[in-house]
Formats: C-alpha cells, structure tokens, sequence
C-alpha cells in the first residue's frame, strides 16, 4: 500500500537564533506550527521529526510526531537536509512512496494548503514539487569588475500591476516540499526530474534565520489568526 510520510528536520544548534525550533510562536513552540500542518492533512500517514536534541525530541512528542533520532554528525551546522532525508528513509522500517518535507523555520503556510499540494503531485505525477511565492522586486547582479547589471529592462521599467505573468520571479519559500522515494534514492536530491510547484502569496514568503524574521513572521501569523 503507498505511504505518504512527513519529515520535519529541527537540529538543537542554531547560531543565528537560540533554540529557535521550540521557541514561542503565536502561542506555541515554532516546530509544532509545522507539525500540526502535517497532521492536518487527509493523506499524509505518519509525521516524523528528525532531531539530534532532547527537548525537541519530547515537544515534538507532545504534538504527536513519531520521533527519528538523528546521530550528531548529522545535525551540524555543515549537515545538510538531503543527509537528514537519507537517514530517516534509513530509519523507517516501512518505507514511503511519496516524502513530505516540511522545514520548521517557515511557518506560515495557507491553510489546508498541504492536501491541495499532495493532490497536484499525483494528479501531474510530478517527481518533486516545491512552494513557491511571487515577488515584485526587481533584480540586479553583480560582476566581478564591481559593474552590476539588471536582470530586467530598466529603460521601459514595467508598472506593478502590468506584470506578466512571464515576466514574474518567483522565490523558493523553503516551507514545502513534495518528492517521491524513487526519485530522492536516484538522485539523492529533495527537488529534481519533473518539478512541479504550488503558487502562495507573498506574505508567506519569509523564511527564520534571525530575531527580525522571527518578529517580522508573528506580525504576519497574528494578521492572519485574528
């Protein structure tokens, strides 16, 4: 029978903000926002944490995640996510079809958002799917003569509203992410093959490193639960 897992990576360390993942956010620690997204959902089967510290191990716990305990080596600051991902694969003793991949420090998702997302996977038969927001920023790069460039016609800069949808950049949120087993094992990589995307608006873009995006990310979280 397919399986549809949930995996939330949350380390212990964080040196751009303490104990981020189990600090308060709107009225509950940061990592369970994540875990009730996932339980929320009518496809998802299992919701697992992948962490290397006790304390979120036992609020994760709480929540009502199974837990994955992540060995040291790979909870560093140099560990990357695709090494969190093998291992829980590794762990489980009844492997998912379909791995959902939600990271704790993006919060802000639409709700019910997760099922709509699970139903555009299978529907496409995507190999990976990503969230995605839109941005009205207009970009510039940066030679190395000390030149920059635009990434854009700054001689018939266009108006906010006459954007075409062609002409839109669109950022990676880093709160979701959708990919099959088969294709993670082949390519050892969460995004990759056919990718699909789901579309969310703007405020849902921000992303926790610091104290400001924390701060910033609850103004949005409160304008949003009144």
């Amino acid at each position: 029978m397919s399986k549809t897992y949930a995996i939330i990576p949350a380390r212990g360390g964080s040196k751009g903000l303490a104990n981020k993942n189990i600090r308060s956010f709107g009225g509950k620690p940061l990592l369970v926002h994540s875990i009730d997204y996932a339980l929320s959902s009518n496809l998802v089967d299992a919701v697992f944490v992948s962490t290397d510290d006790k304390k979120i191990m036992e609020t994760a716990k709480n929540a009502g995640a199974n837990i994955i305990h992540r060995p040291t080596e790979l909870a560093s600051d140099t560990a990357t996510t695709e090494s969190a991902i093998h291992h829980f694969i590794e762990s489980c003793d009844e492997k998912p079809n379909t791995i959902v991949l939600l990271q704790a420090t993006s919060p802000l998702r639409p709700k019910g958002s997760l099922d709509d997302a699970l139903n555009h996977f299978h529907n496409e038969k995507f190999d990976s799917l990503l969230s995605i927001c839109p941005t009205h920023r207009f970009f510039w790069r940066v030679k190395k003569d000390k030149t920059t460039f635009a990434e854009y016609d700054f001689k018939n800069r266009p108006r906010r509203q006459d954007l075409k949808p062609i002409d839109m950049r669109f950022m990676e949120n880093g709160s979701l992410y959708i990919f099959t087993r088969e294709h993670f094992e082949n390519t050892g990589n969460r995004l990759g093959g056919k990718i699909g995307f789901v579309e969310w608006p703007e405020h849902f873009s921000l992303e926790i490193d610091t104290a400001l995006d924390f701060q910033l990310s609850e103004l949005i979280f409160s304008s949003l639960n009144p």
